[in-house]
């Protein structure tokens, strides 16, 4: 492993120049790999471990994203089977149905959890949480998680691309004395750019709080504030979305992920500049509180009951699909879906 330091903090990382895919190849040359769950990671994952010369099968039940599966090329009875069965061949179980449906297939997990398998994760929550979720794993098995820092799409676009989203690891039990080379080697195989240590509860009090914050709801409760703001006081929905979106994800977004945020500031103009430096301390102020609020809310379990409950409920995606009709259909969005009509490319 490589030590890399990260802002003035050394931390351990594995390249794919050090852990090769030939390398990965050779570890798991005698494993097969089935991948539970054909949702958001299971499709990028399984077909990145395919293309790259892994033996995968999956385990889906049948219904829509069964033959989703179908049409991404897996063959019913051959590489696409019923999950009790896509349990019973594999060597390495790939548990990658959502946090809720774990609980649920758990039980037919764990019946063909013999000794020696791995249970591998993509999340640390049914493990961290396991008195909630009831996931605990029988002594005799290697337990371990690879985590793309990017959904299964993201995972598998860039793999398409020849590059690879950023993927952490962990250890939690090592039963075989293999396991950390398992982990490693499944890593390289879905398309990890580099994978860098961590630990269940670390993977998923991370998790959960960029999920809720800066990654998906801080940054919809910021745009929708500034947009409001902006109508009420008379701009025109072009302009309120084109200042809160569009010049943020097309122009300032680019730039400082090409560099870093101070060259993204530096590429701007002074007058932007001077308001960016001036104003990102009262915003830290203000937001800090509710990423502490939010951070201690993760680490209690409380936001791990709260989707476990909401997501057990029989008329979960009714309700999901009225709150997502509302964010759609709300006026901020309705507007980025015709700017986004008239970008030069379309």
């Amino acid at each position: 492993m490589a030590i890399i330091n990260f802002g003035g903090v050394d931390e351990k990382v594995v390249t794919r120049e050090e852990f090769t895919l030939e390398k990965a190849r050779a570890v798991l040359k005698d494993e097969t790999i089935a991948v539970i769950g054909y949702g958001v990671q299971g499709p990028g994952q399984s077909l990145n471990l395919r293309d790259n010369g892994f033996k995968v099968i999956v385990g889906q039940r049948k219904g829509k994203t069964y033959d989703k599966a179908v049409a991404d090329g897996w063959v019913p009875g051959e590489t696409l089977f019923e999950i009790e069965e896509a349990c019973k061949r594999g060597t390495i179980i790939q548990f990658l149905v959502s946090d809720a449906a774990q609980i649920q297939v758990w039980p037919v997990v764990k019946k063909y959890l013999t000794p020696g398998k791995a249970l591998y994760f993509s999340h640390g929550f049914g493990i961290t949480y396991n008195d909630r979720t009831g996931i605990v794993p029988p002594k005799d098995v290697d337990v371990i998680m690879v985590a793309p820092k990017g959904s299964g799409t993201s995972l598998r676009r860039l793999f398409v691309q020849g590059k690879g989203v950023n993927s952490s690891y962990a250890v939690y039990q090592d039963a075989t004395g293999r396991a950390l080379e398992r982990t490693l080697a499944l890593g390289i195989g879905v398309g990890s750019g580099y994978l860098f240590e961590t630990d269940f509860k670390r993977e998923v009090y991370s998790d959960l709080t960029g999920e809720r914050g800066t990654l998906m709801g801080a940054i919809q409760g910021i745009l929708s504030a500034q947009y409001e703001v902006l109508r009420e006081h008379g701009h025109s929905p072009s302009e309120a979305f084109n200042e809160t979106v569009e010049e943020l994800t097309q122009s300032l977004m680019p730039l400082f992920a090409e560099n870093g945020m101070d060259w993204m500031y530096a590429n701007c103009s002074t007058t932007a500049q001077r308001g960016a430096l001036d104003w990102m301390g009262p915003f830290h102020d203000a937001t800090k509180p509710v990423f502490e609020k939010l951070y201690n809310r993760v680490a209690s379990g409380e936001e791990a009951q709260i989707s476990i409950d909401a997501n057990s409920r029989p008329d979960y995606r009714e309700g999901l699909e009225a709150e997502l009709k509302a964010l759609r259909e709300s006026e901020l969005w309705r507007t980025g879906a015709t700017v986004r009509s008239l970008r030069p490319e379309k």
